[in-house]
């Protein structure tokens, strides 16, 4: 089958970005399986006990770039208790001692630990890049031992970088087999002797990117940002927006100074106007930018020099944060909102009403916007009238408790999806919505990829008809051929799942909440997505009927979320029984369940949590995790 030379082979595999098409080469015969195995740097792996870390290094030795998802995704709504799991200590500890060239780490719904951070950076040579997504567990300590301990050779890695060679040529030159490799190596150590160095070359880079999005952070101490060596110039990315400390302000702004490369930079609460403008003044190079509190008085000189620095800040495309702000201040903004083409106020309350639609109303080249429901269906119009490129849009609720009546209704959706015909991936959080409101979505907006709507009441019908929502979905699943991801809420029946089954073709990834009448629901999903690789359902009938019927569609798929629905516990042990390369979880935080197999069928599970895994059973389970 291999008619080409394993090199051409390498390169050619190069072009192919996607995990799906490179698992898909990999299995097309040996010699194919071999180069695919050495040449891939980049792994994902979407939970982190489906695989021990062992044998992930073992198949991929090469990999540069690993990510990494942990707890279940309700845990983002606080369904997974504390202590559930999701370490990556052993995935670092693992890769320490195999001496694996990790360069970028990217982790989300992980616990981190200050040790596994201290770790990180003394272990990796090369480790340039440090993703944490929705991660708990560290302190700013961990965060210090990065700043101070990540850096590398730049002139080395320079000249590899020029030849093409990999460090792992370097840490095995016993091992290559080509006179190729051998060949750029002995160039490599020659212009290292015979190249005269410029005095202003760096001799040492550091990290390059540090992303803190929405982690639980335990706030030591303010100076990890002064850790940071003063000979540190690499910085492309910086985001600590979630950190709700104060900051070593001085150390900030020299930072940002230093680092002429900087290309985002996300702010938290404790950075004031007075410091944005001067940090703005040093990096007019900015696409990405989040600003911190942006209160000032409008009169005031520092808020001139801000108006001075955005000015010149010509290169911003996406802007977030205003977490405190004076909606007076927002005038200085409007000279870059003419080129943005992302703008996140998902944090910000307190811009509202006629500030939020002038701020809008200057944004025409939007393709992306997370906003707050208080932009109320007025100000949705005018995002349908003005941002005519919109591509992905999110309406998070002002109060998530639901206490009070969402600003947003069917009416607002609809506005956006006649004005907005590229939109794509749509995030809704409203009080009630219609079928025909639905219907009329389907109709605009056939390119849906990602569809999550949210009712604040979530059983409740039609408001006009008072019928149940299933044609309104079931004209979203019909009309939306390419639709991936899908999120329901609602009074619905049976019958919207039999749609999702027939019409659902693309679907990988399904959330339910308080739907469905009896276990054909759920059967209607398994049987008729083929590609559906994360189903995850809350408050609904399904039971052991549903579960157990058919039990080999779990082998194609990542997991099976269930909590509050009428599975029993003898249901969970005879799917257990049937797939022993599962792990069927039950989660019994509040130690309701009892240990008498006369009671199984009639113990009902709170939570159960089924994956595929190669590894059996995890060894970090806390006591109320029981494994099948």
């Amino acid at each position: 089958m291999n008619y080409f030379p394993e090199e051409v082979l390498e390169h050619v595999f190069d072009f192919l970005t996607s995990h799906r098409d490179r698992n898909a080469v990999s299995v097309v015969c040996k010699s194919w399986y071999t180069v695919e195995r050495f040449s891939r740097e980049r792994v994902f792996v979407g939970n982190c006990y489906a695989i021990s870390p062992e044998r992930l290094i073992e198949r991929f030795p090469r990999v540069r770039s690993l990510t990494l998802k942990g707890m279940p995704h309700f845990a983002d709504f606080n369904l997974v208790p504390n202590d559930w799991g999701g370490f990556v200590y052993p995935w670092i500890e693992a890769m320490v001692k195999s001496g694996v060239n990790l360069e970028e780490l990217r982790l989300k719904r992980m616990v981190v630990s200050d040790e596994g951070l201290e770790l990180l950076s003394r272990s990796f040579a090369n480790f340039n890049s440090l993703v944490l997504v929705s991660c708990e567990g560290f302190t700013t300590d961990g965060l210090a031992a990065i700043a101070s301990n990540c850096r590398y050779n730049n002139v080395l890695y320079a000249f590899m970088d020029m030849y093409g060679v990999d460090l792992d040529d370097v840490n095995h030159l016993g091992k290559l087999g080509t006179r190729n490799h051998v060949s750029k190596l002995v160039s490599i150590f020659v212009l290292q002797i015979q190249t005269p160095f410029d005095d202003a070359y760096d001799w040492q880079r550091f990290l390059r990117e540090l992303d803190l999005q929405e982690n639980e952070v335990e706030d030591h101490r303010g100076q990890w940002l002064s850790c940071f060596p003063d000979s540190c110039t690499s910085l492309v990315s910086l985001n600590f927006a979630c950190l709700k400390g104060e900051v070593n302000l001085a150390a900030l702004e020299r930072l940002v100074a230093r680092c002429r490369k900087l290309r985002s930079l996300r702010l938290n609460h404790a950075v004031p106007l007075d410091s944005l403008q001067k940090i703005l003044a040093q990096a007019p190079q900015l696409v990405d930018l989040g600003t911190g509190a942006f209160v000032s008085d409008p009169n005031s000189e520092s808020y001139h020099k801000l108006q001075a620095a955005i000015l010149k800040c010509t290169s911003i495309r996406s802007l977030s944060g205003f977490l405190e702000v004076a909606p007076r201040c927002l005038d200085a903004m409007y000279p870059i909102c003419l080129n943005l083409t992302s703008l996140n106020l998902s944090y910000a309350p307190g811009i509202h009403g006629s500030d939020l639609i002038k701020l809008i109303r200057n944004c025409r080249k939007l393709q992306r916007l997370w906003v707050l429901d208080c932009i109320g269906d007025k100000g949705l119009e005018v995002v349908a009238s003005t941002c005519k490129e919109l591509q992905e849009l999110r309406v998070f609720p002002s109060d998530p408790h639901g206490v009070g009546h969402a600003a947003v209704t069917e009416e607002g959706l609809v506005a956006i999806s006649a004005g907005c015909p590229k939109l794509h991936s749509l995030l809704y959080f409203c009080q009630q919505v219609t079928n025909a409101a639905l219907i009329n979505v389907a109709k605009n907006c056939p390119n849906f990829i990602r569809f999550r709507l949210a009712t604040l009441n979530p059983t409740i019908p039609d408001p006009v008809t008072f019928q149940p929502l299933d044609e309104g979905f079931g004209a979203i699943v019909q009309s939306c051929k390419r639709l991936r991801r899908l999120s329901l809420s609602g009074h619905l029946t049976d019958q919207v799942f039999l749609y999702i089954g027939m019409y659902a073709e693309q679907l990988e990834m399904l959330s339910i909440a308080f739907a469905g009448e009896t276990d054909k629901g759920m059967l209607y999903v398994l049987n008729g997505c083929k590609k559906l690789k994360k189903l995850e359902i809350r408050d609904s009938p399904f039971g052991n009927m549903g579960l157990l019927t058919d039990v080999g569609k779990y082998e194609t798929m990542r997991s099976l979320w269930m909590s509050s629905c009428e599975v029993t516990l003898g249901g969970c042990k005879a799917l257990a029984k049937k797939m022993p390369r599962l792990n069927v979880e039950i989660i019994d935080e509040n130690g309701l369940i009892e240990v008498n197999p006369d009671d199984d069928d009639r113990q009902k599970v709170e939570k159960m949590y089924l994956y595929r895994t190669l590894v059996g059973p995890r060894r970090d389970a806390p006591e109320f995790v029981w494994t099948l």
